[in-house]
């Protein structure tokens, strides 16, 4: 039930910036180390920055050993070279991630859950992904040629 309810506040965050993001997708994140959350963040208008970012730079040494909920998988990659919000949370230390709904964008699709994965992160797929999809109803994610 706890999980459920950050994850609720993360598509909250999410749904205040709808519409907004483009290119990218609106993204919700909230970040918990031992039950209080720690970091919140928002993908914010033009796409930029990314939610866990600034999840993460609210953390800051926080985030260490925390959950962070996340509504869309987080990126693997970025177009511009930046580190990837997958490489962020991996180097704050976070022990587990749980993602509402996973992205087929070429820059997630798979790459994001994977490299936490090999990170040693826990990785939950799919928690509240009913609740979170009308986010990404109209995002049309450019995919792998």
């Amino acid at each position: 039930m706890i999980d459920e309810t950050h994850m609720g506040r993360a598509i909250a965050l999410a749904a205040e910036n709808l519409g907004k993001t483009d290119p990218n997708p609106v993204v919700g994140c909230v970040i918990v180390t031992s039950g209080i959350i720690v970091g919140e963040g928002v993908t914010q208008a033009g796409g930029r920055p990314h939610a866990e970012e600034q999840a993460l730079a609210q953390a800051g040494p926080l985030a260490r050993g925390g959950t962070a909920y996340v509504t869309l998988e987080p990126c693997g990659q970025r177009s511009s070279g930046a580190p990837s919000c997958a490489e962020r949370l991996i180097t704050a230390g976070v022990a587990r991630v749980l993602i509402a709904c996973q992205d087929a964008s070429i820059h997630a699709a798979g790459r994001g859950v994977a490299r936490l994965s090999q990170a040693g992160i826990q990785v939950e797929l799919g928690l509240l992904a009913g609740e979170a999809a009308p986010l990404y109803r109209h995002y049309r994610p450019r995919s792998a040629p």
